[in-house]
């Protein structure tokens, strides 16, 4: 699963790293929870790529209201294109959450030990989503929601929990955003765990599982524990 993650860099990285030609703002956070609004890239009916905001957890179309949003932030990979809640959305409505990395919680005997995932490179990882836009009625706002895919730990997130996000190269970003790609079986192959080599992990206090808790502190390696 994923339940926390970060947003520490600024909008001006997914002009230059994600290629995107118009950007809504947001600020840096270190401790992004499910319902905030969060930065999703994806391409636009015409052809466009852009940046907006979208409170995280799907509202699916059909919904009658938006409570069944707090269920739905993350998707599993597993019968993605089969599921009512997302099989519509992940068939057109595809997009990327660039995070600065991602929070895990490690059962241990004294209890859920946060971890911190990022990505060696240090540049921000693109976690695949779905989004969806939804209205309780014509007279109203549209709500633009969305949520992460998961898929099965790979060999260095296995040690911490059994799920993690599906994590996209910049090769595969163009194919899983594409607007006119609905086949399935094109798709799923994407959705796989990513190497290992591309990230790196270590404990962080235990302040980050405090929803309330914000600051560049939260992503500091324990004293006794040196990044893998």
């Amino acid at each position: 699963m994923c339940g926390r993650y970060v947003v520490a860099y600024d909008p001006q990285t997914l002009v230059s790293g994600f290629s995107v030609t118009r950007v809504t703002p947001f600020p840096r956070r270190w401790n992004v929870t499910p319902q905030s609004p969060v930065p999703v890239v994806f391409d636009t009916r015409e052809g466009e790529r852009v940046a907006e905001l979208m409170r995280w957890g799907l509202v699916p179309h059909w919904a009658k209201d938006a409570s069944i949003g707090h269920k739905l932030n993350n998707a599993r990979a597993e019968g993605l294109f089969d599921k009512p809640s997302f099989r519509q959305a992940a068939r057109r409505r595809r997009c990327l959450l660039p995070a600065s990395g991602f929070y895990e919680w490690q059962t241990t005997p004294a209890g859920k030990q946060p971890w911190y995932i990022s990505a060696r490179s240090g540049e921000p990882l693109a976690m695949a989503g779905l989004f969806e836009a939804w209205r309780p009625s014509e007279s109203e706002e549209w709500l633009l929601t969305c949520c992460v895919i998961t898929v099965a730990a790979n060999e260095l997130m296995a040690p911490v929990h059994d799920r993690m996000p599906a994590l996209l190269a910049p090769g595969d970003w163009a194919a899983w955003l594409a607007r006119d790609e609905q086949e399935p079986a094109r798709l799923t192959p994407l959705l796989v765990p990513c190497p290992p080599t591309w990230l790196q992990a270590w404990p962080v206090s235990r302040a980050v599982s405090r929803g309330t808790a914000e600051g560049e502190a939260l992503i500091a390696a324990l004293p006794e524990s040196p990044p893998t």
